[in-house]
């Protein structure tokens, strides 16, 4: 096992740990009170630890060698991880829709927290906002996009707990709607959310371009011997295990064997260097 992923897991098992945590703190409150924003908010942090339990699964597939059915490796089954987050994100959004629009039409008296329940929410609230910062920063610098997908995640629990606390301080004052009303703002949130990650992970996933084809073009040309270089294509996400280009690159005619591969050599080594890809395939035409 790399030491990539063996950061990357011991840094789920701590998330788990603390997302169980605040998972339960927040269903003893929302059961005992009777708040829908607070059970809603409960289920979303129980789909964070869900989330934790399915990167370690999916981080143990994707640290996998390459063999003859991956032959590219099995890099992209941590991104396909990060599309399934989003899947448990809208799960997340139609069950807190659901449930506040009808108590909505049912009016019932809103829930009240105690200033105790409402200290241990306050409590939950700072531990979301430790993990999802440390999250993002051990995600950017890992390179994980599933580590950043769960931080997406968690910054909208942050957010979803401030939102839920201050429905509470309306109920207070007898705004029996305040709490179904905040749960349906709570899960448009939760979609835009799930539309960032969406965003970042589909074009991993269907090998957009990676890197612009002129910043491809202007190193390869800048290596002695290259007259020209086009069929430029790139694929691959943030991380360097997972990024890969192909270019061609035109040579002097008169240039033998020896002295076209060693340009084509310098050229696959500017690249990775350069645009931090794992793998670069340069073709060579006589020009």
């Amino acid at each position: 096992m790399s030491d990539r992923v063996a950061s990357v897991r011991r840094v789920l098992v701590g998330l788990l740990l603390a997302n169980l945590a605040v998972v339960v703190a927040k269903l003893v409150i929302g059961f005992t009170a009777g708040s829908l924003a607070v059970l809603g908010d409960a289920l979303h942090s129980t789909v964070d630890a869900l989330n934790n339990v399915l990167a370690l699964v999916v981080i143990r597939v994707a640290s996998k060698a390459p063999d003859a059915d991956h032959p590219y490796g099995h890099g992209k089954f941590e991104t396909l991880g990060a599309l399934a987050i989003v899947g448990f994100m809208s799960i997340t959004c139609f069950e807190l829709v659901r449930d506040a629009v009808t108590r909505l039409g049912a009016g019932r008296e809103p829930p009240v927290l105690s200033d105790v329940q409402l200290a241990v929410l306050v409590g939950t609230l700072g531990v979301n906002v430790l993990v999802a910062w440390y999250e993002t920063r051990r995600g950017q610098e890992l390179g994980s996009d599933l580590l950043l997908a769960d931080a997406a995640h968690t910054r909208a629990d942050v957010f979803i707990t401030v939102g839920v606390l201050f429905g509470m301080l309306l109920a207070r004052g007898g705004l029996w709607w305040a709490d179904p009303v905040l749960a349906l703002l709570i899960a448009l949130f939760i979609v835009r959310i799930a539309y960032k990650v969406f965003q970042r992970v589909v074009p991993v996933l269907v090998d957009a371009r990676a890197i612009p084809d002129s910043t491809i073009q202007m190193l390869a040309e800048s290596v002695s011997g290259v007259k020209s270089a086009y069929g430029i294509r790139s694929r691959g996400g943030s991380l360097p295990e997972g990024r890969y280009a192909e270019v061609t690159i035109g040579v002097d005619r008169n240039a033998n064997v020896a002295a076209a591969h060693a340009i084509a050599d310098a050229v696959e080594e500017r690249l990775k260097r350069d645009l931090r890809l794992h793998e670069v395939t340069v073709h060579v035409e006589p020009c």
